[in-house]
C-alpha cells in the first residue's frame, strides 16, 4: 500500500486514554469525512524504532494537524502529561526549521476552554487555539470548519450533516465490527479507520 499524500495527511495528537475515548473517534471520523487521510502514532507498532522516532516520520509527512491539549492535568505522580505538547513542539518546529515542503505545514489547537492554555503554556499567546468544551459534537464542527479553511476552493459537509452522520456510524458499528469478528469496545486505530472508509461510501452525504 502506497504511502499517503502529504497534502492528504492530517497528523492527530490527543491523549490515548478512556476519558478521551468519545472525543477520539469523532475527530477520527470528520478528518476521514472531509476527505482527508487521518494519521496517528497509533497506526504503526515497531518495536524495532522509538517512539520519538516514528513521531518525527510521521509529523513529517502530514501538511495538517491536530493537537489537542485539553488533558495537561497533574497525574498521580504529581507531574502534568507532557506528550501532547511536545509532539504539537515538534510540529511547530518542523514547520519552522524545516524543508520548503514541511513549512507549508499548517495546525489546529485544541482545549476544553478558549484560554486555559494561557496558564500552562503562554508561549501560544498569538496561535488560537479552538475550544471543543469536551464536546464530541463540538469537537466535529470545529475540526471541519478549519479543514474547510485549509481547502477554501473544496465544498466539504457541513459540520451538522458530519455529527448526525457519526451518530449513524457509532449506531451501526455494532453489526459493522461483528461482520469483520472485531470487538468495537476495543478497536486499535487502523481497524477504526477501516471501519469508517467501509461505511462512508455506503453512506455518502446528503446533496
Amino acid at each position: 500500500m502506497s504511502a499517503p499524500a502529504y497534502e492528504d495527511s492530517v497528523f492527530i495528537n490527543c491523549p490515548f486514554d478512556p476519558q478521551y475515548a468519545e472525543l477520539f473517534p469523532a475527530l477520527v471520523f470528520t478528518v476521514i469525512d472531509c476527505g482527508f487521510v487521518a494519521r496517528s502514532a497509533q497506526e504503526e507498532d515497531d518495536s524495532g524504532e522509538s517512539r520519538i522516532e516514528k513521531l518525527y516520520r510521521i509529523i513529517a509527512s502530514c501538511k495538517y494537524g491536530i493537537h489537542d491539549l485539553s488533558r495537561t492535568e497533574l497525574s498521580e505522580f504529581g507531574l502534568p502529561r507532557f506528550n501532547m505538547p511536545l509532539e504539537l513542539g515538534i510540529y511547530l518546529g518542523a514547520r519552522k526549521f524545516g524543508d520548503a515542503i514541511n513549512r507549508t505545514k499548517t495546525c489546529l489547537i485544541l482545549d476544553r476552554s478558549q484560554d486555559r492554555y494561557r496558564r500552562f503554556i503562554s508561549d501560544l499567546a498569538g496561535n488560537d487555539p479552538k475550544a471543543h468544551r469536551n464536546s464530541p459534537r463540538r469537537a466535529v464542527i470545529v475540526v471541519r470548519n478549519w479543514l474547510r479553511n485549509a481547502r477554501p476552493q473544496e465544498q466539504l459537509p457541513g459540520g451538522e450533516d458530519i455529527w448526525k452522520r457519526y451518530r449513524a456510524f457509532r449506531r451501526d458499528l455494532p453489526l459493522l465490527t461483528a461482520s469483520f469478528k472485531l470487538n468495537r469496545n476495543a478497536l486499535e486505530f487502523l481497524d477504526l479507520t477501516t471501519m469508517i472508509n467501509e461505511w462512508l461510501p455506503l453512506n455518502p452525504p446528503r446533496r
